[in-house]
């Protein structure tokens, strides 16, 4: 998500308590915000979930950008932290249902896109990751997944550029072990 100055502006003196400038940012975002979710999640419903979820948690924790970096790298961690948080729920709320809470139909294989399976398959392994190494999957969904170069990925985390970059690749050797050599086509 690139943003222009005038949104980082807005985003600005919305941290700084400007409700007006809070309302012209989530218009301005929320476009972007939906496509990056979509990227990371298949169907659009979960996409327009995880989107809501993250304007609200804009508008909730705006106080919290200190603008040290720009709001653009903030927002993209925002956005995938709660694409991942609705892609849990969504599961949990699946796992939870029972067989006979089922309808009969399965998915019907022609209708179900050979992308978004890989990308559940991508975010199963970010899930595993995540609950063995957290901070690996950090590093990882920061340069894999909203596309930080590795400068601001280490910025944004407080290390070194080298310990940045040997975490990403440990990440990817993980997820790479998880999903088998799938994974090289996302990243």
């Amino acid at each position: 998500m690139a943003l222009d100055e005038t949104t980082e502006e807005l985003a600005r003196a919305a941290a700084q308590g400007d409700h007006r400038s809070l309302g012209e940012l989530l218009r301005r975002i929320e476009p972007d915000v939906l496509r990056h979710c979509a990227r990371l999640l298949p169907y659009h419903q979960d996409a327009e979930e995880a989107s809501q979820d993250t304007l609200l948690a804009v508008a909730r924790n705006i106080g919290r950008f200190e603008g040290r970096a720009r709001f653009s790298t903030w927002l993209h961690i925002v956005t995938a932290n709660c694409a991942r948080t609705t892609y849990r729920s969504l599961k949990r709320r699946a796992a939870e249902q029972t067989s006979d809470e089922l309808p009969e139909s399965r998915a019907d294989p022609r209708r179900v896109s050979v992308i978004a399976g890989s990308r559940l398959d991508l975010l199963d392994a970010m899930e595993a990751l995540e609950a063995d190494k957290p901070e690996l999957a950090q590093a990882l969904v920061l340069r894999d997944i909203c596309e930080l170069d590795y400068n601001q990925v280490a910025d944004q985390l407080g290390i070194p550029l080298g310990t940045a970059k040997s975490r990403i690749h440990q990440a990817r050797k993980y997820v790479q072990g998880v999903l088998g050599d799938e994974y090289g086509r996302f990243t």
